[in-house]
């Protein structure tokens, strides 16, 4: 019988990968929560919260982009924690990492339940003025969530079983139309607010701002009390609550930085541009720009203490009614732009969703290519060797097994589906926290492995001889190493030490009374099943006795094969700003570069 693939294919290319990981973090995240964020820290600490979370994760892929441009194997959120710290946490932090993207799936399909459920109330529409005694959708309104569910996941799915390349070029339409809608959406709240088409005290263009709002919220609502009155943390201690809170909600909006190390193994542009390095850098500065600008501008057309807005649920992510960008439309009284915003919004999702099966496809065949992932039973084995085929260089059973998990989504048909919603992104965000305190760990042994390597020493010592060929990979300050950015491993202790606080305290909210049993299991189950992973990993390997416990981690740095670039000279390579004439600058040969160069960076 002829041998079945399990090879995956290198099809997609730099602008590819761009799009895929942009899309992955444009979901209802930014749409649906960021409302919830300024609410909880005001409108001008609103934006601290995500410039600030934004360099935490931008730090943490930093460490992921360098190891897995040296290294672009499969399953590199799992493979370099196995390799550089320990084959337990490895393995435990895959697992982790898979579970998060199915859990991501089902989350964005839920979303898009609730984005149906789009209508406001007469009462809000008399406050602020608006022209018409009804604004919502008026078709849809009585159709079960379960039929939209089965609708978006045949669409989720029917997508990921493309060629990879085919599904490159469809995910880089979608994310051209994604970022050109976040532009709009800047570009609609900064016309507003020139307008003064608002309604408020004051001629101040930063009206949110003033009195009687202000740059921060003013205190930090808890809950409501038995007796009808709100648990109310005033002043100085309400801010810092407050900015807490926005700043772990801001999390989920920014999973998918990720997803460029996850395609390296489909890459085909690695040995000659540096599209690791550009992608993962890309990622960061568009998704903190774009999110700053985006909630800056519209923290200026809508305050803080809009009653759509308001929430004083732990965890929830509620309809397009509650939206902060739909809001500055409703309240400057437009009647087609909260319609088309809304629309998006489930577009917007069910794009996202799109994303997080291929990265949850590929981690799921990723594992399924590593034995030791796997317990030694009859029915795990055979599933194992199932999952690691591929048709086309399509995991098609491993796409199918993930998918699986999108049926979550048929819990919108349960009561209060926006806590069950805010409850399943909490999970999914402290689970890819601790993936992310792996990674950030894992590149500072990497950084201190490959430092001997250059040298010609291997992890063990002098006696462990890296051979004369590789060590100009593995030199960070020559100029054939792919990716290097500086001050990588102070980046590196930054991500870890924020990482561990927001996956420690995410559910500080949780202790507070009432007790909520379902929000703690949320906040915090993802640590105690890490935790079970790695401790289950060293009883099968290692015995029952703690104390025989042993740290598994790779001796090997050269396996597999750093990428080494094919030019002779590296500095001509796509992504490296090349400027042939040193002596004068301005020439029509240096021009052209910075040209070009300025397009593989802007496109």
């Amino acid at each position: 019988m002829a041998m079945r693939s399990t090879a995956l294919r290198r099809g997609l290319r730099e602008h590819h990968v761009n799009m895929i990981a942009f899309s992955a973090c444009i979901g209802v995240g930014l749409f649906l929560q960021s409302g919830r964020v300024v609410y909880l820290a005001g409108p001008g600490l609103a934006v601290i919260a995500y410039i600030l979370m934004g360099t935490v994760m931008a730090s943490a892929m930093a460490c992921l982009g360098e190891m897995t441009a040296l290294f672009p194997v499969q399953g590199p959120l799992f493979e370099f924690p196995r390799r550089f710290l320990d084959e337990g946490i490895g393995y435990a932090v895959g697992w982790l990492a898979w579970f998060s993207w199915t859990v991501i799936i089902a989350a964005e399909i839920l979303a898009i339940t609730q984005i149906w459920k789009f209508q406001f109330s007469e009462q809000y529409l008399r406050d602020v003025g608006y022209p018409d005694n009804y604004l919502g959708w008026k078709w849809g309104q009585d159709t079960s969530p379960a039929v939209w569910v089965f609708v978006f996941l045949i669409i989720v799915g029917a997508v990921n079983i493309l060629p990879v390349r085919q599904y490159g070029q469809l995910e880089f339409i979608f994310g051209s139309i994604k970022m050109a809608f976040i532009c709009l959406l800047i570009l609609f709240n900064v016309i507003v607010n020139a307008k003064k088409i608002v309604y408020h005290n004051g001629n101040s263009r930063f009206w949110t701002y003033n009195d009687p709002y202000s740059f921060a919220a003013q205190n930090f609502t808890l809950s409501a009390g038995p007796d009808g009155h709100n648990e109310v943390i005033p002043d100085g201690a309400g801010r810092l609550a407050g900015m807490w809170s926005a700043m772990t909600t801001t999390i989920w909006s920014m999973i998918g930085f990720e997803t460029v190390a996850i395609t390296a193994a489909e890459n085909e542009d690695l040995e000659r541009d540096e599209t690791v390095k550009i992608a993962t850098r890309k990622i960061a500065l568009r998704i903190i720009l774009l999110y700053s600008l985006s909630v800056f501008v519209v923290g200026l057309n809508v305050p803080y203490t809009d009653p759509n807005l308001r929430d004083l649920t732990v965890n929830s992510i509620r309809s397009g009614q509650n939206s902060i960008f739909i809001l500055a439309a409703v309240r400057n009284h437009t009647r087609d732009w909260p319609h088309f915003f809304n629309g998006f919004f489930i577009f917007s999702a069910t794009t996202s969703g799109i994303n997080s099966l291929y990265n949850s496809s590929r981690l799921l065949h990723a594992l399924a290519s590593i034995d030791d992932a796997w317990p030694d039973w009859r029915i795990a084995r055979s599933l194992q060797r199932r999952l690691r085929r591929t048709t086309r260089g399509v995991p098609l059973v491993s796409v199918f097994g993930s998918w699986l998990f999108g049926l979550l989504a048929f819990l919108s048909s349960k009561p209060f589906p926006s806590e069950i919603l805010g409850r399943i992104a909490t999970n999914s965000a402290v689970s890819m926290l601790i993936v992310y305190i792996a990674v950030c760990a894992s590149y500072l042994q990497f950084y201190k492995i490959i430092g001997l390597a250059s040298g010609g020493n291997g992890p063990n010592g002098p006696e462990d001889v890296i051979e004369m060929r590789y060590r100009g990979a593995y030199n960070r300050d020559g100029p054939r190493f792919p990716y290097r950015a500086h001050l990588q491993w102070a980046r590196a202790c930054y991500g870890l030490f924020g990482c561990s606080l927001m996956a420690l305290f995410n559910g500080w909210r949780t202790f507070v009374s009432p007790f909520s049993p379902a929000d703690f299991v949320a906040a915090y189950i993802s640590i105690a099943v890490f935790l079970v992973l790695v401790v289950a990993y060293h009883i099968r390997s290692d015995g029952y006795d703690p104390r025989l416990w042993r740290r598994n981690a790779d001796k090997e740095i050269k396996q597999p094969e750093p990428v080494v670039t094919l030019e002779e000279d590296p500095t001509h390579r796509r992504g490296r700003l090349y400027l042939p004439d040193e002596d004068d600058l301005f020439t029509r040969r240096n021009f052209g570069n910075f040209v070009k160069w300025m397009w593989v960076w802007m496109r």
